[in-house]
């Protein structure tokens, strides 16, 4: 018998999984597939990606989890696009998610699809990313999710008026090693990770609020999870590149507001992570909320809470810190 604690140890160099997933092995070819993409989406680049090689990588996505909780996770990712959650009575507000996996795949139904159903009833417009796994064949691997997210930004604000959202409020929402690419963007938006292609380049990748949830926000202390690491670092990083993505390091005052959320008995990511973004927020006088509730694990998502559970209310206390800190 291999008790919990034992199971969690094992799985901490291994690349994140959901709480949904974390032990289940990927679907048949008899089960359905989560429509992927959705109608309304656009590419990243215009042509090949930054750092694309000869070969690119085989889109390869995959049904994963116990009956009745499969999740559709994407591996593969040549050519990163947007997909667009339009609400029923926008309100201008507009959220970038970014969906977690280890920095090995993207967990997009749990924590791109399923946000977009709770926070679009809201008024809020939510814009989910699938972006490149750096481990996948790239030239400047580490730099490879955020040259996406950064472009993700800027195309959605160059688009802002096709969209119905108001450019000034968009902010963004990661999860796990997404929560780490999102913590990327809020202190690396302006950063040189790619050479400007059109006009939209001119506009800025800074959210104007950033929720991490559950996240990976530094990749060099002892709690860090080394799966995402090793996968977004690779095996011989040096010491610019290390010190530009250890996020809670790089907090100033000149970052916007943040939005903390994780469970204490996380196993994969422990709370530690957040509490170091908590620190440095408050010593660099940063607005931040944080939410810590006392169960939930890793990987909970927007909806694979169970239902009545504490932790399923964050998207609701997501979306009235946002109306607050819009409204300054």
């Amino acid at each position: 018998m291999i008790d919990r604690r034992t199971l969690i140890g094992a799985m901490a160099a291994a690349p994140l999984t959901t709480r949904a997933t974390a032990q289940a092995a990927p679907t048949t070819a008899a089960e359905a597939m989560t429509p992927w993409p959705p109608a309304e989406h656009f590419p990243l680049w215009p042509g090949r990606p930054p750092g694309a090689r000869a070969k690119l990588p085989t889109p390869n996505p995959s049904m994963n989890g116990p009956a009745g909780q499969q999740n559709l996770w994407l591996r593969g990712t040549a050519n990163p696009i947007v997909a667009v959650f339009r609400p029923e009575r926008p309100d201008g507000r507009a959220v970038l998610t970014i969906p977690g996996g280890g920095y090995g795949f993207v967990s997009i139904q749990n924590e791109g699809i399923d946000v977009a159903r709770t926070l679009n009833p809201h008024g809020i417009t939510v814009f989910a990313l699938s972006y490149r796994l750096p481990s996948e064949g790239w030239d400047r691997q580490a730099d490879v999710p955020l040259q996406d997210a950064q472009r993700a930004m800027r195309l959605i604000r160059a688009n802002a008026g096709r969209y119905g959202i108001d450019a000034a409020n968009l902010g963004i929402v990661g999860f796990s090693a997404g929560g780490h690419l999102a913590a990327s963007l809020t202190v690396g938006h302006d950063d040189k990770v790619y050479a400007a292609i059109d006009a939209a380049d001119r506009q800025s990748a800074k959210p104007r609020f950033s929720g991490l949830i559950y996240p990976v926000a530094s990749l060099s202390t002892p709690t860090t999870h080394a799966g995402s690491r090793d996968n977004l670092l690779g095996p011989d990083p040096d010491a610019a590149t290390k010190a530009r993505y250890d996020t809670p390091r790089r907090i100033d005052a000149s970052t916007p507001p943040l939005f903390l959320v994780h469970a204490v008995d996380d196993g994969l990511v422990p709370i530690d992570q957040s509490l170091d973004v908590l620190t440095q927020a408050r010593a660099a006088k940063v607005p931040v909320e944080a939410h810590f509730f006392e169960r939930g694990g890793h990987g909970f998502g927007a909806l694979s809470a169970p239902e009545g559970s504490p932790e399923r209310l964050w998207p609701d206390l997501f979306d009235r810190w946002i109306a607050q800190t819009l409204k300054g």
